[in-house]
């Protein structure tokens, strides 16, 4: 157990080396206003939070910084919420004005605020695919030779997918056949279209459509679909200190880069917010980094995660305060839309 005077000098050294990154040594603590003791206690107290494994000491200075253990007593004791600028606040609430707005555009609008908030890469994963359904269906042709088959799901994402048309196909057939399509495919989840095409509408669709021309829209509409995922600031990892080092980067952009395997780690865990720090993380690009995560909801199924990544030395309390404000915008946003 902590005493008062050790978790004075905790957190006051873990706030200056967030702000600095720089070894904070005894003689910067004991100009605090809040210290009162002599710079010789607070070497002691200092010598004994590092034995207990809350610091560390850097080989280039006599000051300490925090350890993963000192983060995370942080993170889950001495945390204090932080009030947002009524500008952050309103900066936030300014991406869900435009109600016309559909639901990819707000979530990637939504990682790009996040990211210049704070200056870290921001992470949304869109809601679990599996759950995701067709909500309608249009085809536009294009020219005599292709056409692009609009999909819009029950969560607002939209896709546009290229395929090529029969030349000969009338207009009221192309109507009817989509009649047909929405008719059938309307709630069904986008992982069971294949099924519903190969099965109960295949005839149906092909009375309207060659044979060819089936498969091309078929494949258009079987088009694999990775997990989602909006980035923001990816480049703001090579502003922070901690990250010089090019190959450090490479693999930490690697990993974001492969996003079913981040997708997973996102939706991992229960809903809320959630701290990783350091070595809570899997990956061994992500060990000098901490993620921090938060659920958001579309109605009463839809699941996603907005996430931070940036350095252990992270501005903690206004980070969690801005994913707790985002993500509770988004739930109640798209509460109304669907």
């Amino acid at each position: 157990m902590l005493t008062e005077r050790q978790l004075l000098i905790l957190q006051v050294i873990i706030d200056d080396f967030i702000l600095t990154a720089q070894p904070v040594g005894s003689r910067s603590i004991s100009k605090k206003e809040a210290v009162t003791f002599s710079s010789a206690t607070i070497r002691n107290e200092m010598a004994d939070l590092e034995e207990m494994g809350f610091l560390e000491k850097t080989h280039s200075s006599s000051g300490r910084v925090p350890s993963e253990k000192g983060y995370r007593f942080y993170v889950d004791h001495l945390l204090s919420p932080l009030r947002l600028s009524n500008k952050e606040t309103e900066t936030i609430r300014d991406a869900f004005k435009d109600r016309m707005m559909e639901f990819e555009r707000v979530v990637q609008k939504s990682a790009g605020i996040l990211s210049d908030l704070t200056n870290y890469t921001s992470i949304i994963l869109g809601p679990e695919v599996f759950e995701t359904k067709l909500k309608q269906l249009q085809i536009v042709p294009l020219n005599e030779q292709s056409a692009i088959a609009i999909l819009v799901t029950n969560t607002g994402h939209v896709e546009h997918r290229a395929f090529n048309a029969p030349v000969d196909m009338h207009p009221a057939q192309l109507e009817k056949m989509v009649n047909i399509l929405n008719d059938r495919l309307r709630g069904v989840p986008l992982v069971q279209l294949h099924e519903k095409l190969q099965t109960e509408i295949r005839y149906l669709v092909r009375e309207h459509m060659d044979e060819q021309a089936f498969m091309y829209l078929q494949a258009a509409l079987m088009d694999e679909h990775p997990a989602k995922l909006y980035i923001g600031g990816k480049t703001n990892i090579l502003m922070q200190p901690e990250f010089k080092d090019l190959e450090k980067v490479r693999s930490l952009y690697a990993i974001i880069e492969r996003e079913n395997e981040m997708a997973d780690l996102l939706r991992s865990g229960d809903q809320g917010l959630h701290v990783r720090i350091g070595h809570e993380n899997p990956f061994d690009a992500m060990q000098n980094c901490s993620l921090i995560t938060a659920s958001y909801t579309l109605g009463n199924e839809q699941v996603g995660t907005i996430a931070l990544l940036g350095p252990t030395r992270m501005e903690y309390n206004r980070v969690i305060s801005l994913l707790n404000v985002l993500s509770k915008h988004m739930t109640e946003t798209f509460k109304g839309w669907y």
